[in-house]
């Protein structure tokens, strides 16, 4: 398969543009196999982290704030997902990715999955369940795994699941065999612009289907139902909470989730995964299972041997007889939302961050009416949030960093009840990214 790809590169003028986890994947392989020039172009010096790259006389570096003013002259641009674009008119330049690459020559063996929050844990659930079915199968993309990192260990039977995130998906002419959208919310303003074009990217991930092409999504969720219509090809099935016997439906009946008639799972059974966000990904997954007609018990096995994944609604442990949960990854309000209505006994939220221009009203109407005694505020959201909560009977305090909230948390928390970390918003003013706060979380609640 990498073949075909080599065949798209060669004797063409090259860049990569950003030298992260994935430019530094795509340098790798092209450098293994071609012997051409090769100019790597990046915001910051990449030759102070990578000073091999000066002993690589067939490759040029071009980095400094106007960075994106040397695009120009190349037959190929391969993008990072992290460059930030929206302020350049992208129609003059050949962006092409590791993405669109291996979907142009391979779209048959991909399974894509997107969404604005569960696509992880229900990427990883799909691979668990065609691994415990007996596939040749890799898991790669925004979960972290660079897919240039395994594509010379594809094989024709290969399976390829891929978490998609707007960005990889941006600027794909290819979309895969299988493509999930889970739901649709406000996120990422501050790389895309608006609303819309956040969700537009996304989309991408059906745009480019065929006839013989599945897509699938959680009707239940606007405004992601709404932008379903005729103007995508693939065989559809969808994922609802409801009561619905319509062909191709993923549906409650009663504790029974069935597709087509046949009973798939009882969503009484005891898995680690919890709540109703938890219960459409597990659905989802049996979806992809019945339309590659996997062993359902194997696949029930998947998902019952499931341990979820950290920095989601994840337990940390009791201590002081408080019950402490880390949930990082919700860096929006339904996220959050989530989390609370998942969890029982809450009594301290920490919550807050970077302010990111996201309507934040649901969370502080369902805050005002919740049950929720404990609101411990930092900055910005959080402290913007707390002043808008009304309700008498909730408590707000106002703290500027991480310590001094999970030390207020120790303080106030009742007895066997729980303080979650679910800050509804981006970690990026005081942390590197969601792992790096919630590894702090956890080290904060066990060692002070």
């Amino acid at each position: 398969m990498y073949h075909k790809i080599l065949e798209k590169l060669k004797d063409k003028k090259l860049a990569i543009l950003g030298f992260g986890m994935e430019g530094k994947s795509t340098y790798r392989f092209i450098k293994k196999y071609l012997d051409i020039p090769l100019t790597i172009i990046d915001k910051k010096n990449v030759l102070e982290e990578n000073p091999d790259l000066e002993n690589d006389k067939n490759c040029t570096c071009v980095w400094g704030d106007d960075y994106l003013n040397h695009l120009d002259g190349f037959d190929l641009i391969l993008k990072s997902p992290g460059v930030i674009t929206k302020d350049l008119d992208t129609s003059k330049y050949p962006f092409t990715s590791e993405l669109e690459l291996l979907l142009e020559v391979a779209h048959h063996q991909m399974i894509g999955i997107t969404a604005t929050k569960g696509k992880s844990t229900t990427c990883t659930l799909v691979y668990e369940a065609l691994k415990k079915n007996g596939k040749d199968v890799y898991l790669l993309g925004n979960i972290g795994k660079a897919i240039f990192d395994e594509l010379e260990n594809f094989k024709e039977d290969t399976w390829i699941v891929v978490e998609m995130s707007a960005l990889q998906l941006e600027f794909v002419k290819y979309s895969p065999h299988i493509a999930a959208i889970l739901n649709l919310y406000q996120d990422h303003l501050d790389h895309s612009g608006t609303v819309e074009h956040y969700h537009a990217n996304k989309l991408n991930i059906f745009k480019y289907q065929d006839s013989s092409d599945y897509r699938i999504y959680c009707k239940d969720i606007e405004p992601l139902n709404s932008y379903m219509n005729d103007s995508y090809l693939g065989k559809a099935y969808a994922i609802t909470l409801s009561q619905d016997s319509s062909l191709n439906t993923t549906s409650l009946r009663g504790n029974k989730v069935v597709l087509n008639g046949k009973e798939l799972f009882d969503k009484t059974s005891q898995t680690s995964l919890i709540g109703e966000h938890n219960l459409r990904n597990i659905m989802v997954a049996l979806t992809i299972s019945e339309i590659l007609n996997l062993d359902l018990e194997k696949t029930l096995q998947a998902i019952y041997d499931f341990k979820p994944l950290e920095h989601r609604i994840e337990y940390v442990g009791t201590y002081g007889e408080i019950i402490y949960y880390n949930d990082s990854i919700a860096t929006i309000p339904m996220a959050t939302i989530s989390a609370l209505k998942s969890l029982e006994n809450v009594d301290t939220l920490i919550f807050g961050g970077m302010d990111r221009g996201i309507d934040y009203q649901e969370l502080i109407d369902y805050l005002n009416k919740g049950t929720v005694r404990n609101l411990i505020c930092m900055p910005t959201t959080g402290h913007k949030i707390g002043h808008l909560i009304t309700n008498p009977k909730v408590n707000c305090y106002f703290v500027d960093q991480l310590e001094e909230a999970v030390s207020k948390a120790k303080e106030i928390t009742l007895k066997n009840h729980i303080c979650i970390m679910s800050p509804a918003a981006s970690s990026y003013e005081y942390f590197k990214n969601f792992e790096e706060k919630g590894k702090a979380y956890k080290n904060l609640v066990k060692n002070s």
